[in-house]
């Protein structure tokens, strides 16, 4: 392991950064950052949720300035203002939600702000020249006048990718670039890495999975609460001591459960769809079980039905098709489909976003402990609300589920993203649901939440509670799920234990690949 800062003094290097130091107010955001980066490797960068990493990277691609420090590119000292400064200095950043102009080809995306002159001609030939010479040389076959709207997402990170080289970047910023991918489109854009690794480009990869640092990077600098951690060697070290370095203690990265016992069904989907405001058919006639005492994970890229289906389960969305609960049905077509009527049938909703959908902001933690349940006799009846029973009630939940600070009266915006999700989760979990619905459980969570948020899910399967997981981690479903079913384009392309199936198969059906030809 080398020491804060990194590598090698002597060995040629794209990028150092020496004493960064950046606030917002009263945040220190990045205290003193050291970190050096060799030219022509992949070099990984991770921590928590505010540990600094974006703001780190801001500062170098020209989105914030630094307070103190300097910045060297190749050697010589550089001053970013501002993002065309850090274009001039060669280095291009790929962005987690893309900056695509979508109703515009490939072409006129990627020399859209670096056109020649005023006739567009010109500049459109000659990236046409050139962005048939890149996605060849690089493995990134794109079609130029493609609208990018009709791409997919893996194409669209392609022609982000092409932007960047285009505007000749030696230097490549890629933030999060997997969220939104298949496991395929995933290893396609690893071996795309390591192909401009090989010409000489220097990567930076921002990135919360550590089987991706290990996978695909040279090195990794480990950030926490604003500080350089650690810069390490991939080959030298482990996930089990990046995660250590993370969070400051020894993280369970493996979820430890026994085999599930399934007993009876819970919820019976027949024959289930949804056409939404547009006339669009999001849910194709889904169909499935689930039992008690298991989890039920559904895998797939995120758009594909996964949230149609969980706001109709919830209550939130009307649908036709039949949905039994403990053999007895429940309406989803009239009035009576509502979120107050499946908790009374004992169906809890940890909804895919907390802060839109899970929580209210601007209230107390209290209050939003309450909410859904607040007509519970123990917090009083009719108009009257017994406010010393419900903070009570928060107080008890927050010490069970370790939530930080343990303040009811602190709004729900000031705790972090992982406490915020403990909250939503106590809510749901407390109420002792026989039915769980919980979606992205640990989107944007610190990995020592995840680790906790996990132990608790498989102790509700323990207890004998039926789970429906809904997360676009596919090593979070594997983990998890004693089932695993795959959406598609509305519909389910097949089911598996998760004790018998792969990554690679369920990547297979979550391309839109079916059952038959998945097991090929």
């Amino acid at each position: 392991m080398t020491g804060p800062g990194g590598t090698d003094a002597a060995e040629p290097l794209a990028i150092e950064l020496r004493g960064i130091s950046k606030a917002f107010g009263p945040v220190q955001a990045n205290k003193d950052i050291d970190i050096r980066v060799r030219r022509g490797t992949i070099h990984g960068i991770i921590g928590e949720n505010g540990a600094g990493k974006s703001t780190l990277m801001s500062i170098l691609y020209g989105f914030y300035r630094a307070d103190a420090g300097e910045i060297l590119i190749g050697g010589r000292r550089v001053e970013i203002a501002d993002s065309q400064a850090a274009i001039d200095a060669g280095i291009g950043m790929v962005f987690q939600h893309f900056k695509l102009v979508p109703n515009f080809t490939v072409l006129e995306n990627v020399i859209l702000g670096a056109e020649d002159g005023a006739l567009l001609r010109p500049s459109l030939a000659k990236a046409r020249r050139l962005l048939t010479d890149l996605a060849h040389e690089y493995e990134m076959d794109v079609d130029p006048d493609a609208v990018v709207e009709d791409l997919g997402v893996g194409q669209q990170q392609r022609v982000e990718i092409l932007k960047a080289l285009y505007r000749e970047a030696d230097i490549l910023i890629l933030d999060e670039p997997t969220g939104v991918l298949t496991p395929a489109e995933a290893d396609h854009l690893f071996r795309i890495l390591k192909g401009l690794r090989d010409q000489g480009k220097t990567i930076i990869l921002i990135t919360h999975k550590l089987r991706e640092i290990m996978e695909v990077t040279d090195s990794v600098s480990v950030m926490r609460r604003g500080e350089m951690t650690a810069t390490v060697s991939t080959a030298e070290t482990s996930p089990e001591q990046l995660a250590e370095l993370m969070v400051g203690r020894k993280v369970l990265l493996q979820v430890d459960k026994a085999p599930a016992t399934p007993g009876d069904v819970i919820l019976e989907v027949r024959d289930l769809h949804v056409v939404d405001d547009q006339g669009v058919e999001r849910l194709k006639g889904i169909s499935f079980d689930i039992r008690a005492g298991e989890v039920l994970g559904l895998a797939g890229v995120a758009g594909n039905g996964q949230s149609e289906l969980l706001e109709v389960l919830g209550g939130y969305e009307k649908a036709t098709g039949t949905i039994r609960m403990k053999g007895r049905p429940i309406d989803v077509t009239g009035t009576a489909s509502d979120a107050r009527t499946r908790r009374a049938r004992g169906i809890a909703h940890v909804p895919e976003d907390r802060q839109r959908e899970g929580l209210i902001m601007d209230f107390h933690a209290w209050e939003n402990v309450a909410f859904g349940y607040h007509h519970d006799a123990m917090f009083g009846r009719g108009v009257l609300m017994d406010q010393a029973a419900m903070r009570a009630d928060c107080a008890a939940k927050m010490e069970r589920f370790d939530v930080r600070p343990p303040d009811p009266s602190l709004a729900a915006k000031n705790f972090s993203g992982g406490n915020q999700q403990k909250i939503v989760l106590a809510r749901e979990i407390e109420r002792d649901p026989d039915l769980l619905l919980i979606g992205q459980p640990t989107r944007g969570v610190d990995i020592g939440a995840i680790e906790f948020i996990h132990e608790q899910i498989v102790a509700l399967r323990d207890r004998g509670k039926a789970i429906l997981l809904v997360s676009v981690e596919l090593d979070e479903i594997m983990a998890l799920s004693d089932r695993i079913a795959v959406m598609f384009d509305g519909r389910i392309m097949g089911e598996r234990l998760a004790s018998e199936t792969d990554q690679g198969e369920l990547g297979m059906l979550m391309a839109g690949m079916t059952g038959a030809e998945a097991a090929e």
